[in-house]
């Protein structure tokens, strides 16, 4: 059962807590020098996102300098794809690495061995939740599919996610069969993390804005539907954070249309229509992260004009997308005092 006094489950209930609880998307990473030094000695990304002892230091760091609301398990949204045997690695300056999959590969796909392949990533959950304080929340999280197919299709980021959307309109039904393989291991993977331990959990989107209208509705809503939808069925306590990253105005429906309990917000949602969203329940965002690079005013300014906005309804503070590596841990400290009125 969740503890009462973990704000941003409080949060995702519905309630309006104040000051607003508040973690940030990749707190647990490259702008931590501590991260860092973890980094250097484990061997390769995954090699540290299937270490349960080093995935959990890196996930406790934040929370020991910063004293965030919650953890967020590091890992990545690549580990299923990873576990599909899709030979994932990451190069440096180069980030994600693939096998393509093309259409006979996809109709090949075997869900087995997948949970045995992520039990590391549970044993970190576990190992995390334990070693955590009381009242700070556990999140889990997993890639959304429409995200996950991208770098599937691709074998690697591309600007604008043009070969994911060409292949989606070559191969209709592969396609869409890829969507709804990733979709059955997505829930079974948020599942398996709210069961080891994570008092919520976050479905990351965060190419849902390179989309058109009938494409948002057929990639980006529909295979997050049925995650959520699957792992309510299964864990109706599960609370579900939905982050469709550039979606814009289709935000308006799509907590309805998907069943999340929060939407995350990009930075580039006006607080204007943020507040209009936040009336049908809570948001999370959803400030520039470039603001914490910058410091000093910059992030005063941009801080106070999202607590005015939101602050009187649920909110949980946070970034509008990942922390970047060059943001200063002095910022980061100052931002946390700021939303909480602090001295620093």
């Amino acid at each position: 059962m969740p503890v009462k006094n973990r704000k941003i489950v409080d949060v995702l209930n519905g309630k309006t807590v104040s000051p607003p609880p508040l973690w940030l998307m990749r707190q647990a990473g490259r702008h931590l020098p501590e991260y860092r030094d973890v980094r250097a000695k484990a061997g390769s990304f995954l090699d540290l996102c299937y270490s349960p002892e080093l995935a959990t230091e890196v996930t406790l760091q934040p929370i020991r300098r910063y004293g965030f609301d919650a953890a967020i398990l590091f890992s990545d949204i690549l580990v299923i794809p990873d576990a599909l045997k899709r030979n994932v690695r990451f190069e440096e300056g180069h980030g994600p690495r693939l096998d393509p999959i093309d259409v006979d590969g996809i109709f090949a796909l075997k869900g087995d061995g997948v949970a045995k392949h992520l039990e590391p990533v549970m044993e970190a959950v576990s190992r995390i939740r334990r070693s955590l304080p009381e009242e700070t929340a556990l999140l889990g999280f997993c890639g959304a599919p429409w995200t996950v197919a991208t770098y599937m299709i691709a074998g690697h980021g591309t600007p604008d996610q043009a070969p994911a959307r060409l292949f989606a309109y070559r191969e209709p039904r592969a396609f869409a069969h890829l969507l709804d393989v990733l979709a059955e291991l997505s829930a079974d993977y948020l599942v398996a993390q709210i069961d080891a331990g994570a008092d919520a959990v976050q479905i990351f989107d965060s190419w849902a804005g390179v989309l058109g209208e009938r494409e948002f509705a057929d990639f980006a809503v529909r295979p997050v539907q049925r995650i959520i939808q699957s792992v309510k069925t299964r864990r109706p306590q599960a609370r579900i954070i939905a982050f469709a990253k550039g979606a814009g105005l289709f935000l308006k429906s799509y907590r309805q249309q998907t069943g999340a309990d929060a939407i995350g917000l990009d930075w580039s949602v006006p607080l204007s229509v943020a507040a209009e969203l936040q009336k049908d329940g809570p948001v999370q965002g959803n400030l520039d992260p470039m603001r914490v690079v910058a410091g000093g005013a910059a992030l005063d300014d941009g801080i106070d004009a999202i607590l005015q906005a939101l602050g009187n309804g649920p909110l949980i503070f946070n970034l509008g997308h990942g922390i970047t590596p060059q943001a200063d841990p002095v910022n980061v400290a100052r931002l946390v005092a700021r939303v909480r009125g602090e001295a620093l």
